[in-house]
């Protein structure tokens, strides 16, 4: 999570402090969430938002700013006024992957202050349902013997779904190709709908879609399996220990 750095202090971890001694919040705080409603930074978001409303007797509403793989959303709380008013969730794809790949109008260290990690998630491989591999040997297989036909989608260029997808392409050596989207429900839909064959995203995003029976899962780039899905193997159970992907 991240606020202006002219906050000088963190805003989570002070608003009880600041409440009592300031009169602090004094109207709504806005919480940018930089992807689409129903991906997991929104979840988490709008978790954090109903807590932070309850402590500070203030509504939080929830901004949702996708795009780039979450460097608009970030870039716009960096502009924002730094009154404590303005907050944001954001991921290590716009905080660090995103800006050391390409130019972004803003400067994590400079105009950026963190306050706290939020949550640590796996990602997990899966597959939509007309594809026929059922494990990560099988895909592979599948992807080697049609170069350049199969498609992962990705939550948006330079996040982390992006650098598993290619992870998955150098440790595998096959040829599949990215196709980026602006937050992982739009890339979720379209798997859904068979217009790509796989995806790396947070755990809690495909865990229902899994249980339902909608996505196959193929392995989970923990170091441990999930206790939210104890049947699916972990990437170095299924012999490639150093493809691991957690959020």
């Amino acid at each position: 999570m991240t606020v202006s750095r002219r906050l000088l202090l963190g805003l989570l971890l002070l608003l009880p402090l600041l409440a009592s001694a300031q009169n602090f919040p004094a109207k709504p705080i806005k919480l940018i969430v930089p992807f689409p409603a129903g991906g997991p930074n929104d979840i988490i978001a709008r978790v954090i938002g109903q807590r932070m409303s309850e402590l500070s007797g203030q509504p939080v509403v929830i901004d949702n700013r996708g795009g780039q793989g979450g460097v608009l959303g970030t870039d716009a709380v960096s502009k924002a006024p730094p009154d404590g008013y303005t907050i944001a969730i954001s991921s290590a794809g716009a905080l660090a992957i995103s800006p050391s790949m390409e130019k972004v109008a803003y400067d994590t260290q400079a105009d950026l202050a963190p306050v706290t990690l939020v949550a640590t998630v796996p990602e997990m491989l899966v597959v939509a349902t007309n594809v026929p591999a059922k494990d990560i040997g099988g895909l592979i297989a599948l992807a080697k013997a049609q170069p350049g036909k199969l498609n992962f989608a990705s939550s948006g260029p330079g996040s982390l779904p992006h650098l598993a997808g290619e992870l998955f392409k150098l440790t595998a050596k096959i040829d599949i190709v990215h196709v980026p989207y602006r937050g992982a429900a739009p890339a979720v839909n379209d798997l859904l709908g068979q217009q790509v064959q796989m995806t790396f995203l947070d755990l809690p995003v495909l865990l229902p879609q899994v249980k339902a029976g909608a996505l196959r899962p193929i392995a989970m780039g923990s170091a441990a399996r999930a206790p939210t899905a104890p049947d699916v193997p972990t990437t170095a159970e299924a012999g490639f220990p150093d493809l691991r992907i957690e959020n």
